[in-house]
């Protein structure tokens, strides 16, 4: 065992570690939260700042940057300065990019604190996991911690959706704000439980970690499965918006996409053993595009034939492949190669919905929504179809 988690062990018992547990799981939470908390408020925004749907989608794909930017530097930063210095300060930061909007409504200065916030939530999400495991011993207390820290960032989509859909139906501001005072009560109560601790050396990974196909062939299938599910929300919340649905109703219209994701993650571990990965990524890839050409299809009527459909469908995706797919891109690499592993995979998750949040959005201000629609089933086709072979190949050249 190291010394640095040795001391920070030592330094949480009882009283104060559940203290600890509550500030990690609802940071988690807000880092969640802030995922979907746009999804509601960016077409009043747009409107309101006179944003095309290219422009306006910078407040989600902006977070999405920042999160991919430092997630690849986060182990350097904690090996120079520990954890407790990094989780501090992201918290701080965070709070304080959170209240840009209330102080300017230039475009570009709420973008940039939305990339700001996304890089801070790379810090505090696998920073907050890492402390949490130190303080935890291994056995039965830790999996019920990880269960709670789980479990609030699952349900953070839902509750940025419905927190965001009653704040912005009084302000769009108001949707990016609202994490600034949580933020600064975790940071208080965190400033007092969480244990300091020693800056320790990286250990370096084996060569030739990186040329793990299973774990390519899982950032490739989380990359698009976030990716267009994100790109799919987004043309849904502008077209609802269209439609003159409040933001409240948008955010409601969204909960068949993500409830039952928040509600079936207790349950993803026996999913996975009684199913397999495999199966499971590839039910779940092929949800997603049945879903995403739903979306494209000219269906008369309204969200009852049409959307509520499309997104019962990718939220099934979710439930089914999400896990499935974090637990191929960990099980592919030797576990002392994880650490490394694992921010490149959430990295790649993170970069599928930039590149597809960026293009959906251009090809709607260019062509029209209908266009966006069939490039977002085009890419979950191909990204089903490219799965299932390599899972084929793979399959083919394992021995009986």
């Amino acid at each position: 065992m190291s010394g640095g988690a040795a001391t920070g062990r030592e330094s949480v018992r009882g009283a104060g570690r559940s203290a600890l547990l509550a500030v990690l799981a609802s940071n988690m939470l807000l880092d969640a939260v802030e995922v979907s908390v746009m999804l509601p408020a960016v077409a009043g925004m747009a409107d309101d700042l006179g944003l095309s749907p290219w422009q306006g989608q910078w407040v989600m794909s902006g977070f999405a940057l920042g999160f991919a930017a430092v997630l690849l530097a986060g182990r350097q930063v904690t090996a120079r300065w520990g954890r407790r210095v990094p989780y501090l300060v992201a918290l701080a930061v965070f709070a304080a990019a959170s209240v840009v909007p209330l102080l300017t409504h230039d475009p570009a200065l709420i973008v940039l604190s939305r990339i700001v916030k996304g890089a801070c939530a790379a810090l505090t999400a696998p920073v907050g996991l890492a402390i949490l495991a130190d303080a935890y011993p291994d056995g039965p207390e830790r999996r019920r911690a990880v269960t709670v820290y789980t479990l609030f960032g699952a349900a953070g989509f839902t509750v940025g959706l419905l927190v965001s859909g009653t704040l912005s139906s009084v302000g769009w501001q108001w949707a990016f704000v609202f994490g600034a005072p949580i933020a600064v009560a975790v940071l208080l109560v965190a400033a007092r439980v969480v244990p300091a601790d020693t800056p320790q050396p990286r250990t370096p990974a084996p060569a030739g970690w990186w040329r793990s196909g299973g774990l390519a062939r899982a950032a490739f299938g989380a990359a698009v499965l976030n990716g267009t599910y994100l790109a799919m929300l987004l043309l849904t919340a502008l077209t609802l918006h269209g439609r003159g649905w409040p933001p409240w109703l948008v955010a409601l219209a969204f909960l068949p996409a993500c409830l039952p994701v928040a509600l079936t993650t207790p349950f993803g571990g026996t999913l996975i053993e009684r199913v397999g990965t495999g199966r499971l990524v590839v039910a779940g890839a092929s949800a997603a595009a049945a879903g995403q050409v739903f979306a494209a299809l000219p269906i008369p009527g309204g969200y009852a034939t049409q959307t509520l459909p499309a997104l019962v469908l990718v939220g099934l995706a979710f439930v089914l492949s999400f896990g499935a797919l974090n637990t191929a891109a960990t099980a592919s690499v030797p576990a002392e190669a994880r650490g490394a592993a694992v921010p490149v995979y959430q990295c790649a998750v993170q970069c599928g919905a930039v590149a597809m949040l960026v293009a959906t959005a251009a090809l709607a201000t260019l062509r029209g929504f209908d266009d966006a629609r069939i490039l977002v089933a085009v890419v979950g086709c191909a990204g089903a179809l490219t799965l299932v072979l390599s899972l084929i190949r793979s399959s083919a050249r394992t021995p009986a």
